[in-house]
């Protein structure tokens, strides 16, 4: 079962075929650079199946981020699992125009959280590109630590490690 999680200011929800149009605008943009994009329609198409197989596949997956005020989509965050990721990945992505008011932190914090205490996950770290000081940043704001001996799925990956909270 896909879970919708809550925070004080958003709602995290399966994703949904009317969101595939601005995920797509977003993949295909440069600022999916970091993710190994731009990416053309097969590519976009299939990241984002993956991100709905993987709750099916493996009971973790992505989830899309709204703003609780006004119901609008910020984004999406998400666990990647499969055969692209040495170890389950936490990731995130904001749409352009929502960066800057902590909507990635706290999206990403709440499916840490989940990923930890609910899906019983026993590692999780997140891949971010060396150039992606606003992804840097919000690793560091979960308290993730750099993890130089890690596996990554690309080379010049930066492999953030996330802890369990304290019981």
């Amino acid at each position: 079962m896909i879970p919708t999680l809550h925070t004080e200011r958003l709602t995290l929800r399966p994703m949904a075929w009317d969101d595939y149009s601005a995920y797509a605008e977003l993949m295909a943009s440069p600022r999916s650079g970091g993710m190994g994009g731009p990416f053309d329609t097969l590519g976009t198409w299939g990241m984002f199946c993956h991100d709905v197989a993987g709750w099916a596949l493996f009971g973790i997956g992505a989830l899309m981020v709204d703003r609780q005020a006004d119901g609008v989509t910020v984004g999406q965050v998400g666990v990647n699992h499969g055969p692209l990721f040495p170890e389950p990945e936490l990731g995130w992505q904001l749409y352009l125009g929502h960066e800057g008011q902590g909507y990635a932190t706290e999206a990403a914090r709440c499916m840490r959280d989940w990923a930890f205490d609910v899906a019983d996950l026993s590692t999780l770290v997140s891949y971010i590109d060396p150039d992606n000081h606003a992804s840097i940043r919000v690793a560091q704001r979960l308290d993730a630590v750099p993890d130089a001996i890690a596996a990554r799925p690309a080379p010049g990956d930066l492999v953030w490690r996330h802890a369990r909270r304290a019981a």
